[in-house]
Protein backbone atom coordinates (compact mmCIF):
# COMPACT_ATOMS: atom_id res chain seq x y z
CA UNK A 1 0.00 0.00 0.00
CA UNK A 2 1.16 3.51 -0.84
CA UNK A 3 0.22 6.65 1.04
CA UNK A 4 2.23 5.93 4.15
CA UNK A 5 3.66 9.45 4.01
CA UNK A 6 0.26 11.12 4.30
CA UNK A 7 -0.16 12.74 7.72
CA UNK A 8 -3.00 11.68 10.01
CA UNK A 9 -5.04 14.85 9.49
CA UNK A 10 -4.91 14.53 5.71
CA UNK A 11 -5.71 10.81 5.85
CA UNK A 12 -8.85 11.43 7.91
CA UNK A 13 -9.95 14.36 5.77
CA UNK A 14 -9.15 12.76 2.41
CA UNK A 15 -12.46 10.92 1.73
CA UNK A 16 -14.54 13.94 2.80
CA UNK A 17 -12.52 16.49 0.79
CA UNK A 18 -12.48 14.37 -2.36
CA UNK A 19 -16.19 13.61 -2.02
CA UNK A 20 -16.96 17.33 -1.63
CA UNK A 21 -14.99 18.11 -4.78
CA UNK A 22 -16.89 15.39 -6.65
CA UNK A 23 -20.16 16.82 -5.33
CA UNK A 24 -19.58 20.05 -7.22
CA UNK A 25 -20.84 18.43 -10.43
CA UNK A 26 -24.17 17.17 -9.08
CA UNK A 27 -24.74 20.42 -7.19
CA UNK A 28 -24.15 22.46 -10.35
CA UNK A 29 -26.71 20.30 -12.20
CA UNK A 30 -29.37 19.54 -9.59
CA UNK A 31 -29.54 22.59 -7.30
CA UNK A 32 -31.21 24.81 -9.95
CA UNK A 33 -33.89 22.20 -10.83
CA UNK A 34 -36.56 23.51 -8.40
CA UNK A 35 -36.03 27.03 -9.78
CA UNK A 36 -36.77 26.13 -13.41
CA UNK A 37 -40.38 27.36 -13.33
CA UNK A 38 -39.38 30.74 -11.89
CA UNK A 39 -36.46 31.05 -14.30
CA UNK A 40 -38.78 30.33 -17.23
CA UNK A 41 -41.13 33.10 -16.12
CA UNK A 42 -38.42 35.68 -15.39
CA UNK A 43 -36.33 34.97 -18.49
CA UNK A 44 -39.23 34.44 -20.91
CA UNK A 45 -38.33 30.95 -22.11
CA UNK A 46 -40.06 27.56 -22.33
CA UNK A 47 -39.38 24.16 -20.81
CA UNK A 48 -37.43 22.87 -23.81
CA UNK A 49 -35.12 25.89 -23.66
CA UNK A 50 -34.58 25.37 -19.94
CA UNK A 51 -33.11 21.95 -20.74
CA UNK A 52 -30.24 23.93 -22.29
CA UNK A 53 -29.32 25.06 -18.78
CA UNK A 54 -28.40 21.41 -18.13
CA UNK A 55 -26.98 20.43 -21.52
CA UNK A 56 -24.87 23.62 -21.93
CA UNK A 57 -23.14 22.92 -18.63
CA UNK A 58 -22.63 19.25 -19.46
CA UNK A 59 -21.33 19.86 -22.98
CA UNK A 60 -18.85 22.46 -21.74
CA UNK A 61 -17.76 20.13 -18.95
CA UNK A 62 -17.34 17.31 -21.44
CA UNK A 63 -15.39 19.37 -23.98
CA UNK A 64 -12.97 20.62 -21.33
CA UNK A 65 -12.66 17.36 -19.44
CA UNK A 66 -9.88 15.88 -21.65
CA UNK A 67 -7.57 18.71 -20.55
CA UNK A 68 -7.90 18.93 -16.75
CA UNK A 69 -6.31 15.56 -16.06
CA UNK A 70 -3.32 15.87 -18.44
CA UNK A 71 -2.60 19.35 -17.09
CA UNK A 72 -2.58 17.94 -13.55
CA UNK A 73 -0.17 15.21 -14.74
CA UNK A 74 2.19 18.06 -15.69
CA UNK A 75 1.75 20.72 -12.97
CA UNK A 76 0.33 18.75 -10.02
CA UNK A 77 -3.14 18.08 -8.69
CA UNK A 78 -3.67 20.95 -6.26
CA UNK A 79 -3.10 23.91 -8.63
CA UNK A 80 -5.63 22.55 -11.13
CA UNK A 81 -8.23 21.85 -8.44
CA UNK A 82 -7.89 25.26 -6.77
CA UNK A 83 -7.98 27.19 -10.05
CA UNK A 84 -10.97 25.19 -11.27
CA UNK A 85 -13.19 25.74 -8.23
CA UNK A 86 -12.29 29.45 -8.06
CA UNK A 87 -13.32 30.04 -11.69
CA UNK A 88 -16.47 27.98 -11.03
CA UNK A 89 -17.31 30.31 -8.14
CA UNK A 90 -16.94 33.39 -10.35
CA UNK A 91 -19.06 31.80 -13.10
CA UNK A 92 -21.77 31.04 -10.52
CA UNK A 93 -21.86 34.71 -9.53
CA UNK A 94 -22.23 35.51 -13.23
CA UNK A 95 -25.25 33.20 -13.43
CA UNK A 96 -26.82 34.94 -10.43
CA UNK A 97 -26.37 38.35 -12.05
CA UNK A 98 -27.28 37.34 -15.62
CA UNK A 99 -29.95 39.71 -17.02
CA UNK A 100 -30.92 37.41 -19.93
CA UNK A 101 -31.21 33.74 -20.78
CA UNK A 102 -28.36 34.03 -23.30
CA UNK A 103 -25.94 35.42 -20.71
CA UNK A 104 -27.07 32.79 -18.23
CA UNK A 105 -26.09 30.10 -20.76
CA UNK A 106 -22.68 31.75 -21.28
CA UNK A 107 -22.01 31.59 -17.54
CA UNK A 108 -23.26 27.99 -17.40
CA UNK A 109 -20.74 27.15 -20.11
CA UNK A 110 -18.01 28.78 -18.01
CA UNK A 111 -19.17 26.74 -15.01
CA UNK A 112 -18.85 23.59 -17.07
CA UNK A 113 -15.41 24.50 -18.41
CA UNK A 114 -14.03 25.05 -14.90
CA UNK A 115 -15.84 22.52 -12.68
CA UNK A 116 -13.75 19.60 -13.91
CA UNK A 117 -10.67 21.02 -12.18
CA UNK A 118 -12.12 19.76 -8.92
CA UNK A 119 -14.48 17.01 -10.02
CA UNK A 120 -12.12 15.17 -12.39
CA UNK A 121 -8.70 15.66 -10.85
CA UNK A 122 -9.88 14.67 -7.36
CA UNK A 123 -10.50 11.13 -8.64
CA UNK A 124 -6.81 10.62 -9.44
CA UNK A 125 -5.72 11.41 -5.89
CA UNK A 126 -6.95 8.07 -4.51
CA UNK A 127 -4.87 6.10 -6.99
CA UNK A 128 -1.88 8.42 -6.47
CA UNK A 129 -1.82 7.43 -2.81
CA UNK A 130 -3.21 3.90 -2.61
CA UNK A 131 -3.55 0.72 -4.63
CA UNK A 132 -5.35 -2.64 -4.53
CA UNK A 133 -8.14 -3.28 -2.05
CA UNK A 134 -7.33 -0.14 -0.04
CA UNK A 135 -7.94 2.02 -3.10
CA UNK A 136 -11.24 0.25 -3.80
CA UNK A 137 -12.44 0.72 -0.22
CA UNK A 138 -11.51 4.40 -0.22
CA UNK A 139 -13.09 4.96 -3.65
CA UNK A 140 -16.27 3.29 -2.38
CA UNK A 141 -16.27 5.43 0.78
CA UNK A 142 -15.93 8.58 -1.32
CA UNK A 143 -18.79 7.46 -3.53
CA UNK A 144 -21.01 6.88 -0.50
CA UNK A 145 -20.43 10.46 0.67
CA UNK A 146 -20.67 11.84 -2.86
CA UNK A 147 -23.91 9.92 -3.39
CA UNK A 148 -25.75 12.24 -1.02
CA UNK A 149 -25.23 15.18 -3.40
CA UNK A 150 -27.92 14.47 -6.05
CA UNK A 151 -30.52 14.04 -3.29
CA UNK A 152 -29.33 17.00 -1.23
CA UNK A 153 -28.84 19.48 -4.09
CA UNK A 154 -32.49 19.87 -5.24
CA UNK A 155 -33.63 19.95 -1.62
CA UNK A 156 -31.19 22.80 -0.97
CA UNK A 157 -32.41 24.51 -4.14
CA UNK A 158 -36.02 24.24 -3.05
CA UNK A 159 -35.25 25.61 0.42
CA UNK A 160 -33.33 28.54 -1.03
CA UNK A 161 -36.38 29.44 -3.12
CA UNK A 162 -38.40 29.75 0.08
CA UNK A 163 -36.22 32.63 1.27
CA UNK A 164 -35.34 34.42 -1.98
CA UNK A 165 -35.49 34.55 -5.81
CA UNK A 166 -33.85 32.02 -8.12
CA UNK A 167 -30.46 33.86 -8.38
CA UNK A 168 -29.94 32.86 -4.74
CA UNK A 169 -29.33 29.30 -5.96
CA UNK A 170 -26.31 30.46 -7.99
CA UNK A 171 -25.01 32.68 -5.17
CA UNK A 172 -25.00 29.50 -3.08
CA UNK A 173 -22.95 27.68 -5.73
CA UNK A 174 -20.48 30.57 -5.78
CA UNK A 175 -19.96 30.41 -2.02
CA UNK A 176 -19.61 26.62 -2.24
CA UNK A 177 -16.85 26.97 -4.84
CA UNK A 178 -14.87 29.42 -2.73
CA UNK A 179 -15.18 27.23 0.37
CA UNK A 180 -13.90 24.22 -1.57
CA UNK A 181 -10.87 26.20 -2.75
CA UNK A 182 -10.01 26.98 0.88
CA UNK A 183 -10.53 23.36 1.93
CA UNK A 184 -8.19 22.08 -0.78
CA UNK A 185 -5.45 24.55 0.16
CA UNK A 186 -5.68 23.80 3.88
CA UNK A 187 -6.35 20.05 3.99
CA UNK A 188 -5.35 18.32 0.76
CA UNK A 189 -1.70 17.37 0.16
CA UNK A 190 -0.09 17.44 -3.27
CA UNK A 191 -0.15 13.80 -4.37
CA UNK A 192 1.67 14.11 -7.69
CA UNK A 193 5.27 15.17 -6.91
CA UNK A 194 7.54 16.84 -9.51
CA UNK A 195 9.57 13.72 -10.21
CA UNK A 196 6.44 11.92 -11.48
CA UNK A 197 5.13 14.74 -13.64
CA UNK A 198 5.01 14.78 -17.42
CA UNK A 199 6.42 17.67 -19.47
CA UNK A 200 4.08 20.65 -19.64
CA UNK A 201 3.82 21.09 -23.38
CA UNK A 202 1.09 20.86 -25.98
CA UNK A 203 2.83 17.90 -27.58
CA UNK A 204 3.10 15.98 -24.30
CA UNK A 205 -0.48 16.72 -23.25
CA UNK A 206 -1.84 15.76 -26.67
CA UNK A 207 0.30 12.62 -26.70
CA UNK A 208 -1.05 11.39 -23.35
CA UNK A 209 -4.64 12.00 -24.46
CA UNK A 210 -4.01 10.29 -27.79
CA UNK A 211 -2.46 7.27 -26.07
CA UNK A 212 -5.57 6.86 -23.93
CA UNK A 213 -7.94 7.50 -26.83
CA UNK A 214 -6.29 4.82 -28.98
CA UNK A 215 -6.43 2.14 -26.29
CA UNK A 216 -9.10 -0.42 -27.22
CA UNK A 217 -9.63 -1.90 -23.75
CA UNK A 218 -10.02 1.58 -22.30
CA UNK A 219 -12.86 2.34 -24.70
CA UNK A 220 -14.76 -0.85 -23.95
CA UNK A 221 -14.58 -0.41 -20.16
CA UNK A 222 -15.25 3.34 -20.34
CA UNK A 223 -18.36 2.88 -22.47
CA UNK A 224 -19.55 0.06 -20.22
CA UNK A 225 -19.52 2.40 -17.23
CA UNK A 226 -20.78 5.45 -19.15
CA UNK A 227 -23.73 3.71 -20.81
CA UNK A 228 -24.83 2.02 -17.61
CA UNK A 229 -24.75 5.31 -15.72
CA UNK A 230 -26.57 7.04 -18.59
CA UNK A 231 -29.54 4.78 -17.88
CA UNK A 232 -29.65 6.34 -14.42
CA UNK A 233 -28.78 9.85 -15.60
CA UNK A 234 -31.74 9.92 -17.99
CA UNK A 235 -33.93 10.39 -14.92
CA UNK A 236 -31.54 12.87 -13.29
CA UNK A 237 -31.17 15.05 -16.39
CA UNK A 238 -34.93 15.12 -16.95
CA UNK A 239 -35.85 15.38 -13.26
CA UNK A 240 -37.96 18.57 -13.64
CA UNK A 241 -40.13 16.81 -16.23
CA UNK A 242 -40.17 13.45 -14.45
CA UNK A 243 -41.00 14.86 -11.01
CA UNK A 244 -43.26 17.81 -11.87
CA UNK A 245 -44.93 16.90 -15.17
CA UNK A 246 -45.15 13.10 -15.06
CA UNK A 247 -45.51 12.51 -11.32
CA UNK A 248 -47.45 15.75 -10.67
CA UNK A 249 -45.31 16.92 -7.74
CA UNK A 250 -44.03 20.39 -6.72
CA UNK A 251 -40.73 22.25 -6.41
CA UNK A 252 -40.15 20.94 -2.88
CA UNK A 253 -40.86 17.33 -3.83
CA UNK A 254 -37.70 16.40 -5.75
CA UNK A 255 -36.56 14.39 -2.73
CA UNK A 256 -39.28 11.83 -3.56
CA UNK A 257 -37.22 10.83 -6.60
CA UNK A 258 -33.68 11.63 -5.49
CA UNK A 259 -33.68 10.09 -2.00
CA UNK A 260 -34.52 6.51 -3.15
CA UNK A 261 -31.96 6.81 -5.97
CA UNK A 262 -29.24 7.98 -3.60
CA UNK A 263 -30.08 5.27 -1.09
CA UNK A 264 -29.54 2.85 -3.95
CA UNK A 265 -26.26 4.48 -4.99
CA UNK A 266 -24.81 4.55 -1.48
CA UNK A 267 -25.94 0.96 -0.90
CA UNK A 268 -24.10 -0.10 -4.05
CA UNK A 269 -20.97 1.80 -2.99
CA UNK A 270 -21.15 0.15 0.45
CA UNK A 271 -21.35 -3.27 -1.24
CA UNK A 272 -18.28 -2.38 -3.32
CA UNK A 273 -16.30 -1.45 -0.21
CA UNK A 274 -17.34 -4.62 1.61
CA UNK A 275 -16.44 -6.73 -1.41
CA UNK A 276 -12.88 -5.34 -1.62
CA UNK A 277 -10.47 -8.23 -1.04
CA UNK A 278 -13.33 -10.74 -0.90
CA UNK A 279 -14.75 -10.75 -4.44
CA UNK A 280 -12.75 -10.39 -7.65
CA UNK A 281 -13.42 -7.07 -9.30
CA UNK A 282 -14.53 -8.65 -12.57
CA UNK A 283 -17.09 -10.82 -10.79
CA UNK A 284 -18.31 -7.87 -8.74
CA UNK A 285 -18.75 -5.59 -11.77
CA UNK A 286 -20.53 -8.28 -13.79
CA UNK A 287 -22.95 -9.04 -10.95
CA UNK A 288 -23.54 -5.34 -10.27
CA UNK A 289 -24.26 -4.44 -13.89
CA UNK A 290 -26.57 -7.45 -14.26
CA UNK A 291 -28.45 -6.27 -11.18
CA UNK A 292 -28.75 -2.78 -12.71
CA UNK A 293 -30.27 -4.23 -15.87
CA UNK A 294 -32.70 -6.34 -13.84
CA UNK A 295 -33.69 -3.18 -11.93
CA UNK A 296 -34.24 -1.31 -15.19
CA UNK A 297 -36.49 -4.09 -16.47
CA UNK A 298 -38.47 -3.99 -13.21
CA UNK A 299 -38.96 -0.28 -13.92
CA UNK A 300 -40.30 -1.10 -17.40
CA UNK A 301 -42.73 -3.67 -16.00
CA UNK A 302 -44.06 -1.33 -13.31
CA UNK A 303 -44.45 1.51 -15.82
CA UNK A 304 -46.40 -0.77 -18.17
CA UNK A 305 -48.90 -1.98 -15.59
CA UNK A 306 -51.98 0.28 -15.21
CA UNK A 307 -52.02 -0.14 -11.44
CA UNK A 308 -48.46 1.13 -10.95
CA UNK A 309 -48.00 3.47 -13.94
CA UNK A 310 -46.77 6.93 -12.83
CA UNK A 311 -47.66 6.08 -9.24
CA UNK A 312 -45.44 6.42 -6.19
CA UNK A 313 -43.45 4.59 -4.95
CA UNK A 314 -43.44 2.32 -8.02
CA UNK A 315 -42.31 4.98 -10.49
CA UNK A 316 -39.03 5.56 -8.62
CA UNK A 317 -38.23 1.91 -7.83
CA UNK A 318 -36.57 1.15 -11.16
CA UNK A 319 -34.12 4.11 -11.01
CA UNK A 320 -33.27 3.22 -7.40
CA UNK A 321 -32.44 -0.38 -8.33
CA UNK A 322 -30.30 0.78 -11.26
CA UNK A 323 -28.41 3.00 -8.82
CA UNK A 324 -27.55 0.00 -6.60
CA UNK A 325 -25.90 -1.71 -9.56
CA UNK A 326 -24.02 1.34 -10.85
CA UNK A 327 -22.89 2.24 -7.34
CA UNK A 328 -21.41 -1.23 -6.82
CA UNK A 329 -19.69 -1.35 -10.22
CA UNK A 330 -18.37 2.20 -10.57
CA UNK A 331 -15.44 2.21 -8.06
CA UNK A 332 -13.89 -0.92 -9.58
CA UNK A 333 -14.40 0.34 -13.12
CA UNK A 334 -12.69 3.64 -12.33
CA UNK A 335 -9.72 1.91 -10.73
CA UNK A 336 -9.40 -0.41 -13.73
CA UNK A 337 -9.25 2.59 -16.07
CA UNK A 338 -6.67 4.38 -13.89
CA UNK A 339 -4.51 1.26 -13.67
CA UNK A 340 -4.26 1.06 -17.47
CA UNK A 341 -2.14 4.25 -17.48
CA UNK A 342 0.03 4.50 -14.32
CA UNK A 343 2.07 7.43 -15.70
CA UNK A 344 -0.93 9.36 -17.04
CA UNK A 345 -3.79 8.78 -14.61
CA UNK A 346 -5.03 12.32 -15.09
CA UNK A 347 -5.37 11.75 -18.83
CA UNK A 348 -7.20 8.45 -18.23
CA UNK A 349 -9.79 9.90 -15.87
CA UNK A 350 -10.19 12.96 -18.12
CA UNK A 351 -10.93 10.90 -21.21
CA UNK A 352 -13.37 8.71 -19.29
CA UNK A 353 -15.13 11.79 -17.95
CA UNK A 354 -15.22 13.23 -21.46
CA UNK A 355 -17.05 10.18 -22.81
CA UNK A 356 -19.43 10.13 -19.84
CA UNK A 357 -20.26 13.84 -19.90
CA UNK A 358 -20.80 14.07 -23.64
CA UNK A 359 -23.07 11.03 -23.48
CA UNK A 360 -24.98 12.53 -20.54
CA UNK A 361 -25.32 15.84 -22.36
CA UNK A 362 -26.77 14.04 -25.39
CA UNK A 363 -29.13 12.09 -23.11
CA UNK A 364 -30.30 15.27 -21.32
CA UNK A 365 -30.46 17.54 -24.36
CA UNK A 366 -31.48 15.26 -27.23
CA UNK A 367 -32.81 11.95 -25.91
CA UNK A 368 -34.80 13.19 -22.90
CA UNK A 369 -37.11 15.54 -24.88
CA UNK A 370 -38.04 12.58 -27.12
CA UNK A 371 -38.82 10.06 -24.37
CA UNK A 372 -40.26 12.10 -21.50
CA UNK A 373 -43.80 11.84 -22.76
CA UNK A 374 -44.49 9.02 -20.31
CA UNK A 375 -42.90 7.09 -17.46
CA UNK A 376 -42.95 3.96 -19.67
CA UNK A 377 -40.96 5.51 -22.52
CA UNK A 378 -38.37 6.74 -20.02
CA UNK A 379 -38.12 3.29 -18.43
CA UNK A 380 -37.67 1.54 -21.78
CA UNK A 381 -34.95 3.98 -22.85
CA UNK A 382 -33.18 3.62 -19.51
CA UNK A 383 -33.21 -0.17 -19.80
CA UNK A 384 -31.76 0.03 -23.32
CA UNK A 385 -28.87 2.19 -22.09
CA UNK A 386 -28.11 -0.08 -19.13
CA UNK A 387 -28.27 -3.13 -21.39
CA UNK A 388 -25.81 -1.53 -23.81
CA UNK A 389 -23.44 -0.93 -20.90
CA UNK A 390 -23.60 -4.56 -19.82
CA UNK A 391 -22.99 -5.66 -23.42
CA UNK A 392 -19.86 -3.48 -23.56
CA UNK A 393 -18.58 -4.94 -20.28
CA UNK A 394 -19.22 -8.46 -21.59
CA UNK A 395 -17.19 -7.59 -24.69
CA UNK A 396 -14.33 -6.50 -22.40
CA UNK A 397 -14.39 -9.82 -20.55
CA UNK A 398 -14.49 -11.86 -23.77
CA UNK A 399 -11.68 -9.85 -25.34
CA UNK A 400 -9.51 -10.35 -22.27
CA UNK A 401 -10.20 -14.07 -22.25
CA UNK A 402 -9.28 -14.44 -25.93
CA UNK A 403 -6.09 -12.45 -25.39
CA UNK A 404 -5.04 -14.78 -22.57
CA UNK A 405 -5.82 -17.85 -24.66
CA UNK A 406 -3.76 -16.51 -27.56
CA UNK A 407 -0.88 -15.91 -25.14
CA UNK A 408 -1.08 -19.55 -24.05
CA UNK A 409 -2.58 -18.91 -20.64
CA UNK A 410 -4.71 -21.56 -19.01
CA UNK A 411 -8.32 -20.35 -18.93
CA UNK A 412 -8.85 -19.36 -15.32
CA UNK A 413 -10.36 -16.57 -13.26
CA UNK A 414 -8.62 -13.32 -14.02
CA UNK A 415 -6.57 -11.79 -11.17
CA UNK A 416 -8.19 -8.97 -9.27
CA UNK A 417 -5.66 -6.42 -10.48
CA UNK A 418 -6.51 -7.04 -14.14
CA UNK A 419 -10.22 -6.54 -13.65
Amino acid sequence: MKGAGVDARAALALPVVLALLSMLGPFAIDTPFPAFDRMEADLGVGGDQMQLVVSAYLLAFGLMSPFHGPISDAVGRRPVMVAGVCVFALASVGCALAPSFELLLVCRVLQGLSAGGGVIVSRTVVRDLYDGDTAQRLMSRIMMIFGVAPALAPIVGGLLLQVGPWPLVFWFLGVLGLLLAVVVVVLLPETHPPERRLPFSARSLAGSMLAVGRHGRFHVVAWAAALSFAGQFLYIGAAPIFVVDLLGLGELDFWVFFVPMIIGLTTGAWISGRAAGRVRRGVLVTAAMSFALAGALVGVLLAALPATRAELPWAVLGPALIAVGTGAAYPSQQLLLLDMFPAARGAAVSMFTFFTLVLNAVVAGAVAPLVTGSVLSMAVTSAALVGAGLASWTAHLLTGRRARERAGAVPAPVPTESL
